[in-house]
């Protein structure tokens, strides 16, 4: 997760349309699979830093929190909200022009939690309106500090608030230890303008030993192929951060982020290929 302005360099950029006329052909067939991991938000489950306690934890494993709003614990002036089945992530400036906002990870630094190689992985958001919000729903490899092998995330979608009419999904590959180093294709889909914020949609990737293929509404929006790095199980991970290398000071406060579920899938073994939902 880091600004665009900074990457361009390493960046393969892709431009793709989105909408009835413009979607790919291929849709997601969801009887493909069986669920594996299933959050609708009836209640919130989330410790600070274990997993083994709560469902999430609100801080990124490796404690590499990020953009211009500082994440908070949950609690009673936590950032999170439940009500309806609907989880609210709350940005909000502070006396000093400080802001705080939230995160949630489905896997702790000990590799407790959730987390999956393969599969189908889903949400479905309302983002943000106006300049500076930066919200997410992305995966990244669960492993421990100690593991020094390339790890790879995927970005299902990353959203700046100033550009209402796109937003970004990105495959990473972090080189650590003896091979250092940092490489991704960044795809943008382009969107009717103010379209994810008027409505709720879903956000989803399906990831395979041979291709990464992200769906926007369930509908195939970009396709990139899977970086042989990829070994580890994938964390899900949602956050409604800030900034990005985009000014905040036309941000609204506060910010709110609709969360109305997460989950994930495995494919069936031995299931009928051509089926339909």
């Amino acid at each position: 997760m880091f600004a665009i302005p900074t990457r361009l360099s390493v960046l393969l950029i892709l431009c793709a349309a989105a909408g009835p006329a413009a979607a790919a052909e291929n849709t997601l067939e969801l009887c493909r699979f069986t669920r594996t991991f299933n959050e609708d938000f009836d209640s919130l489950s989330v410790s600070p830093w274990n997993a083994e306690k709560a469902r999430w934890i609100a801080h990124t494993p490796w404690n590499g929190d990020f953009g211009d709003a500082r994440f908070l614990d949950p609690g009673v002036n936590g950032p999170f909200f439940v009500k309806d089945g609907i989880l609210t992530i709350e940005a909000r400036k502070h006396p000093g022009d400080k802001w705080t906002s939230g995160l949630l990870a489905s896997a702790d630094p000990t590799t407790a939690g959730f987390s999956q190689t393969y599969g189908y992985f889903e949400t479905r958001m309302k983002m943000p309106p106006g300049p500076g919000v930066w919200p997410a729903f992305w995966l990244a490899a669960s492993a421990r500090k100690t593991d020094q092998t390339p790890a790879v995330e995927i970005d299902v979608i990353e959203y700046y608030g100033q550009f209402p009419d796109a937003y970004h999904s990105v495959v990473h590959v972090w080189g650590k230890g003896d091979k250092p180093g940092h490489r991704a294709t960044d795809t943008i889909t382009k969107v009717p303008s103010g379209s994810l914020t008027e409505d709720f949609h879903t956000y989803g990737v399906e990831v395979t030993r041979e291709s990464i293929v992200f769906y926007l509404d369930r509908r195939e929006v970009q396709r990139v192929p899977t970086p042989p790095e990829h070994d580890k199980p994938l964390m899900l991970l949602v956050n409604l951060a800030l900034g990005s290398g985009w000014p905040i000071d036309q941000t609204p406060n506060p910010s709110h982020l609709l969360v109305d579920y997460v989950r994930a899938y495995a494919l069936k073994d031995g299931g009928d290929p051509s089926c339909r939902d």
